[in-house]
């Protein structure tokens, strides 16, 4: 007589068993024993990889946000390939891995929460200087900043990305830099319809350039937002060219 424990659809399944050799003669569920369950867990993951958490939108940004730092800063930043991460598995989702032991579901892992716990101290403290999560633009509002997927040192490396409308962005002429000044953010300039304009990671040349003609093919389309000659002297805004008007 012994207890099994199996991992299926995100649980544990725990057994009492009776056997003789290979042959069960009986088999009845008990309560999770994190003392058998543990390995069960481990074994799955070891076998199908993280994909068998729930990686939401934040638990992605911050793996990026780690993965960029680690990638440009080196040590202390830790690396948060999937390596990595396994083999440090104990030390960011020990305390989660001992509730699924005993009966939680792996998929209700907060693993953002878990993945906090990879922060180096002290230098954790400039974590959102060094790789902000938005980034403030002239007309006053903030833009997120879409750290690339890329958790490995082999793959190649991509800029952060910030999307916004060209028209909050009037007069910027230096472009934005992350970890220390060394990486350059890219900016996705939108139309008033969220429609990519133009992609750059050099907004002074942009705007002494490209900018008129997508001035001439775009301000009969939006007729309604400012497309001034001179983008330098303009005033970054969200609002309507109306709307500007008015409140200014």
């Amino acid at each position: 007589e012994e207890v099994r424990a199996s991992f299926a659809d995100g649980r544990v399944a725990t057994r009492k068993v009776r056997a003789v050799g290979a042959i069960e003669l009986s088999s009845t569920p008990v309560s999770a024993d994190p003392e058998t369950a543990g390995p069960a867990v481990r074994d799955a993951l070891a076998r199908d990889g993280l994909d068998l958490l729930t990686w939401g939108d934040a638990a992605l940004a911050l793996r990026a946000r780690l993965a960029l730092l680690h990638r440009h800063l080196g040590d202390p930043w830790p690396a948060v390939d999937d390596a990595a991460l396994a083999a440090r598995l104990d030390e960011w989702l020990g305390p989660e891995l001992r509730d699924v032991a005993r009966g939680a579901s792996l998929r209700s892992v907060r693993v953002a929460d878990a993945l906090r716990r990879l922060l180096p101290w002290p230098e954790a403290a400039r974590f959102d200087e060094l790789a902000p999560p938005r980034l403030p633009v002239p007309s006053g509002n903030t833009a997120r900043i879409d750290y690339p997927p890329t958790f490995s040192a082999e793959e190649p490396a991509q800029p952060p990305v910030v999307s916004v409308k060209l028209q909050e962005c009037f007069g910027w002429a230096e472009t934005p830099r992350v970890v220390d000044g060394r990486v350059p953010v890219q900016f996705h300039l939108l139309s008033p319809g969220r429609h990519t304009l133009a992609i750059t990671e050099d907004l002074a040349s942009f705007w002494s350039g490209p900018y008129a003609q997508v001035r001439a093919d775009m301000r009969g389309r939006y007729p309604k937002h400012p497309w001034p000659e001179d983008p330098w002297k303009a005033v970054a805004t969200a609002k309507t060219s109306r709307a500007l008007r008015r409140d200014g």
